[in-house]
């Protein structure tokens, strides 16, 4: 004879189904929301994964692109060191080329009977030494000079009447205008 076994049955069968109905919809929909929420989760992990290999693919080009500029440094700094020669030069040279004109302009200005001994070129200062025979030349080059448009005072240091060789030994300082790099000047 078989015996009919009893079944333990912990929740009670109502009769209402509502409820029923309900707790199998929340199981269900609760299954589809974990789920989903794994999907969620995975794909957050799944991406995150992405994210660090990108991360790492942009490290390793940035320590590529700074060994390059690393490598280049010296080359850079000789550049610049270069640039900056040519720079210095060519203004040397258009300085150069400004005192030369007013040098020019000054020795043009000199009439007949004056030599130079010595001619001095200093920031904006020309020094002059010179010999003369007669007064009368080195009164029209002092009032040439005067006339001078670059010419801001003129100083006559010294003069010294040899009369043993017939000469008036001069030393004058002309003071010229700042010109702020234009020498362009009437004569």
């Amino acid at each position: 004879m078989v015996k009919k076994s009893t079944s333990i049955n912990l929740i009670k069968k109502d009769k209402n189904q509502l409820t029923d109905q309900i707790v199998n919809w929340a199981m269900s929909i609760g299954r589809v929301l974990i789920i989903i929420v794994e999907i969620i989760a995975l794909s957050a992990f799944i991406y995150r994964f992405v994210l660090d290999n990108q991360l790492r693919d942009l490290n390793s080009k940035i320590k590529q692109e700074q060994e390059i500029l690393n490598s280049q440094k010296q080359k850079e700094i000789e550049y610049r060191n270069l640039q900056d020669r040519l720079t210095l030069e060519a203004s040397m040279v258009n300085q150069g080329k400004e005192k030369a004109q007013t040098l020019k302009n000054i020795v043009d200005l000199t009439p007949q009977g004056i030599s130079f001994t010595d001619l001095n070129f200093t920031n904006n200062l020309v020094s002059i030494q010179l010999n003369t025979a007669s007064v009368f030349p080195l009164n029209v080059f002092i009032n040439s000079l005067k006339k001078y448009t670059l010419t801001n005072y003129i100083s006559i240091n010294s003069i010294e009447n040899r009369s043993s060789s017939a000469v008036i030994n001069v030393g004058l300082t002309i003071n010229l205008k700042n010109t702020g790099g234009n020498s362009n000047a009437n004569n």
